[in-house]
């Protein structure tokens, strides 16, 4: 089995107008979808309060195969949460003031953690996390495959200091950043991809590009977590066969099936 482990955010979206919620974050996107895999143990380590939120998020994912025990509960500390808006075309977008994550955001690991990490085989993290630093002086001294989704960042020359560390090198974007990436797989080991969203996506290994189209969809319902579920299926498929286009398809198959329901997963 691959140990795999996720972090640190889980959130809860919640839907304006309706109140809806829908159990989400990065971290937790990921792990939901990559415990589909049956080659996989997954966990999911990240920080809730003591609130309705948090049994949400537990209660959300209560049928699923992922190991809960490194999930602090902060009983001083909100449970992340994402007010939500949504286009007529289904996009999400938010506002100044919708995101509450303190819980997640300034979330900084402490020796157990460290320790749990160390003996993962692979582990996802988003760049924003402010254990992301952590997560990096891990994998200088550890044997990990470091996944890591840098999501709309577009500080190239900061993501380059990284590069040498990160086995998948992840980010949202568009075409005319792919000439970036491909000198990136030409200079550092990892895998270099790029979600194009409707236009597929494209990964780079050793300077070579693969590129698979997305698949068509009938009606967008809710684009939230559709990166996230990609990226999962994208890593896990690659560790478990090394097929970089056939990464790319279960993790196009994933997103699209996302893009069909509202939440991540």
């Amino acid at each position: 089995m691959i140990n795999l482990v996720a972090l640190p955010c889980l959130c809860v979206d919640v839907f304006d107008g309706t109140d809806e919620l829908y159990a989400g974050g990065e971290a937790l996107n990921f792990a939901a979808h990559a415990s589909k895999f049956e080659e996989f143990n997954v966990s999911i380590l990240g920080a809730v309060g003591q609130d309705s939120y948090a049994k949400f998020i537990m209660d959300s994912i209560s049928d699923k195969r992922i190991d809960i025990s490194h999930v602090r509960v902060e009983k001083d500390k909100v449970t992340a949460n994402n007010r939500t808006y949504l286009t007529a075309g289904g996009d999400r977008y938010y506002k100044d003031d919708s995101w509450t994550g303190d819980i997640v955001d300034k979330m900084i690991l402490d020796h157990d953690e460290l320790e749990f990490i160390k003996k993962s085989d692979v582990v996802f993290v988003h760049f924003w996390a402010g254990c992301f630093g952590q997560i990096i002086d891990l994998k200088k001294n550890n044997n990990f495959r470091l996944a890591v989704d840098f999501v709309e960042y577009r500080n190239f020359k900061e993501m380059e200091k990284y590069a040498p560390y990160i086995d998948y090198f992840m980010i949202s974007g568009e075409k005319s950043i792919l000439p970036i990436f491909e000198a990136f797989s030409k200079k550092y080991k990892g895998l270099f991809n790029v979600s194009l969203a409707d236009k597929g996506s494209v990964t780079y290994h050793n300077g070579e590009k693969y590129f698979v189209q997305a698949n068509e969809v009938k009606e967008v319902i809710d684009t939230t977590g559709c990166g996230d579920s990609y990226h999962a299926g994208f890593v896990c498929s690659h560790l478990i066969n090394g097929n970089i286009y056939e990464a790319m398809r279960v993790g196009t198959e994933l997103a699209t099936e996302t893009l069909s329901h509202y939440g991540g997963f």
